[in-house]
């Protein structure tokens, strides 16, 4: 980010804190969760639900929090917010055990739902120039992939050398520093008028993302067509269908669908949502594989990531100049397209690969075009939005990010295990079938990378362009 005024500088320090902390608290069960499980006393099913109870709530409710913010104000939400994110990372912290310790996640992604959207408002309102905000926008795309980064990183060494509990530290400690300097540091932005909260659209919306994002998460324990799978799955289209209906025909909607068919935006979100997803299946699949098939500990696959967030910090870095010389378009298409390479890469995996020709160079290639990405569609979501929309904006991209990351991580996990049962069946040793279908999630993710960043590359092209940050 160039260099702001100071109160500016603080007020992003302090957000982009809160931001990396949000997205840390999603990721800092991975690791330790067969630890959860034995202290606890909790099934496979159970710690499915440990570890996705946040990530449920926060995808179900971004959309109603973008709208509070802007009804409310931001820096009144986001202090809301982080009241419940403190007082459920504490609970979390202290769970005796499985119902209070779920209780407690689907809290913290309660507050994180609030924070995250006011986080963007109150970021725009603390610079008000807007190409200084595309610039910061450039930056904050980065700050996701940091957190989860983070999270996989310091819960291996957590959970190799004291406890996973204290790996809810980390929020309790952000939140308390978020709540003692917020109204010192951060701007109110102010509410945009007293709209209708539109309480039929944010049920409809809560419902069915939450419902949807249950029935691609059971699919771990079930097939696609069982009653356990299709039901939410059904019932949550059918309430997204309804919520579409409704906003059609209201005076003042939750999320005006004119705001998802922009030119630009439009192919963002989708761009957003499977490098999320890419992401995503990058840390499942080589945290499995590292351990799975290769034998692995915790800790040395924690450190195997360490590559993978130098190639991230450096790439974040030069993220908003490379946008302010060649527009946040290209950059992002030229994103997907190194991401692309790298997820091709790992499609040659075999069980006795070496991690220096066989994982290394996608740990470098991915964290740099994932971040190319995430920074370019930040800016191409968000920095056209008229100041009154910030919330929604917000509230939109991180839905992207979070429902869209979690439905794509699952459909490739159902090629890699599909491909695995396929070769399994045929008589395949176990760890030939189980690289192989790895091999197979990452070839699709790569091709799927490589097929978006030519969509993105001529998205909006015939909008009319400057030399703004966008463009």
């Amino acid at each position: 980010m160039p260099h702001p005024p100071s109160p500016a500088r603080a007020a992003f320090t302090l957000l982009a804190a809160t931001q990396i902390t949000l997205i840390f608290a999603l990721t800092l069960v991975t690791v330790p969760l067969p630890a959860i499980g034995r202290e606890l006393g909790v099934p496979q099913s159970g710690l499915i639900m440990i570890s996705a109870g946040y990530g449920l709530a926060f995808s179900g409710l971004l959309l109603f929090g973008g709208r509070l913010t802007d009804r409310y104000g931001g820096r009144r939400l986001f202090l809301l917010g982080l009241v419940v994110f403190l007082a459920a990372s504490v609970a979390g912290a202290a769970a005796p055990g499985f119902a209070s310790l779920v209780t407690a996640r689907f809290a913290q992604g309660v507050g994180a739902a609030l924070v995250a959207p006011a986080a963007v408002a109150v970021l725009r309102a603390s610079l008000p120039d807007a190409e200084r905000y595309g610039r910061a926008m450039a930056t904050w795309g980065g700050l996701s992939i940091i957190g989860a980064t983070a999270g996989t990183l310091v819960s291996g060494f957590v959970a190799t050398w004291v406890s996973w509990r204290w790996m809810f530290l980390v929020p309790v400690l952000v939140a308390l520093v978020g709540l003692l300097l917020a109204r010192r540091l951060l701007p109110e932005a102010p509410p945009a008028g007293r709209a209708a909260l539109d309480l039929p659209g944010g049920l409809l919306a809560t419902a069915g993302i939450s419902l949807l994002s249950y029935g691609i998460l059971v699919t771990e324990e079930h097939s696609w067509t069982a009653p356990a799978v299709l039901a939410p799955l059904m019932t949550g289209i059918v309430l997204l269908c309804a919520f579409v209906a409704v906003e059609a025909r209201t005076r003042d909607p939750l999320l005006p669908l004119g705001f998802l068919a922009d030119r630009e935006r439009a192919p963002a979100l989708v761009a957003l949502a499977l490098t999320s997803a890419g992401t995503a299946l990058l840390f499942v699949l080589v945290v499995l594989y590292l351990q799975g098939v290769q034998g692995w500990t915790p800790m040395a696959t924690s450190m195997a990531f360490l590559p993978y967030a130098v190639a991230l910090l450096g790439t974040g870095r030069a993220a908003g100049r490379l946008i302010a010389s060649f527009g946040a378009r290209r950059v992002g298409a030229a994103g997907l397209a190194i991401a692309g390479v790298g997820a091709l890469l790992l499609s040659a995996l075999e069980p006795q690969s070496s991690f220096a020709t066989g994982v290394l160079p996608s740990m470098v290639l991915l964290p740099v075009g994932a971040a190319l990405s995430f920074a370019a569609t930040a800016v191409l979501i968000t920095a056209s939005a008229p100041r009154r929309q910030t919330g929604l904006a917000g509230g939109v991209m991180n839905t992207a990010m979070e429902f869209g990351g979690s439905a794509g991580l699952v459909l490739f996990v159902t090629v890699a295990t599909s491909r695995t049962a396929h070769l399994a069946a045929d008589g395949a040793a176990q760890t030939i079938a189980t690289t192989s279908g790895y091999a197979g999630a990452f070839a699709v993710s790569g091709a799927l990378y490589l097929l978006w960043g030519g969509v993105l590359s001529i998205a909006g092209r015939t909008r009319a362009t400057g030399r703004s940050a966008v463009h």
